[in-house]
């Protein structure tokens, strides 16, 4: 699937909310996304967890149902017909969601755990792999090769920005060039922008800068971009602080989409 996606010259975008609230949300977000990547002629994968794992305090949002979010995931994939990505965090969890997405995620914090990666290669799936805010690009290339070894070619490798002190992330764009010798790479612009670990148990977020993070993103030649958005971040469930508003996403794709041209222009 990752020769599909990068099979134009412009960008593909792995886009929607941070956790599966509920039907109608996930469908009207992806219907927004779907109508500008079309337009625009960028290869879009609609992103969603149907469970969120990692979460500062144990009374977390952390999802409406496993079950019940899968089935909305493949409902979004079965109404529009574009392909859906979702994390997982156990070997266990790789076949069953398999079932219903198109790509399976592993979250920054896993990307080192084999058993995890080598369960999602067996599904034959597209195995997104976000790199650790703790390694380096270099150390990336193992995780890659992980994903190969038990017989899946299909991979790519998500920047999300590397820990810096205690509650920022900084993105050293390097890294796009160095990783791209694995594997294609997408750079998580929202993510990137958290400030985690804050004192009351919230992580935190710039979301006024995640333009600038998508345009430096593209100059620098990225394959993709990640991101999180939805209809009211500040009512959102997860990672409202560091999402785009939706109503906001056609101007940034359009904006990006431009700059794409232009730089793909200058590398002829």
């Amino acid at each position: 699937m990752i020769k599909q996606l990068t099979s134009t010259e412009q960008f593909f975008l792995l886009a929607g909310p941070c956790v599966i609230e509920g039907e109608q949300m996930a469908l009207d977000i992806a219907e927004k996304a779907m109508n500008i990547t079309t337009r625009l002629g960028i290869p879009y994968v609609f992103k969603g967890s149907y469970r969120k794992a990692n979460r500062s305090r144990i009374d977390s949002f952390t999802g409406i149902g496993d079950e019940k979010a899968l089935k909305i995931l493949r409902k979004v994939r079965e109404t529009f017909g574009i392909p859906v990505v979702t994390d997982i965090h156990t070997a266990e969890e790789a076949p069953i969601a398999a079932q219903y997405v198109d790509v399976l995620q592993i979250p920054a914090f896993l990307c080192r755990q084999t058993d995890l990666l080598v369960a999602a290669a067996h599904t034959g799936r597209m195995v997104n792999i976000k790199k650790g805010q703790f390694l380096s690009p270099e150390a990336m290339q193992f995780a890659v090769q992980k994903v190969r070894d038990a017989g899946n070619d299909d991979v790519a490798i998500t920047e999300r920005g590397t820990t810096f002190g205690y509650q920022d992330l900084m993105v050293d764009f390097r890294g796009v060039k160095v990783m791209q010798q694995f594997a294609p790479v997408i750079v998580d612009i929202t993510h990137s922008l958290q400030q985690p670990n804050q004192t009351r148990g919230v992580t935190g977020g710039l979301p006024e800068f995640i333009e600038l993070m998508a345009r430096a993103s593209i100059a620098v030649g990225a394959d993709g971009l990640f991101l999180e958005t939805h209809q009211d971040p500040s009512v959102a469930k997860s990672d409202g602080a560091n999402m785009l508003r939706l109503d906001l996403l056609e101007g940034l794709l359009t904006r990006c989409a431009t700059l794409r041209h232009t730089v793909a222009s200058l590398d002829r």
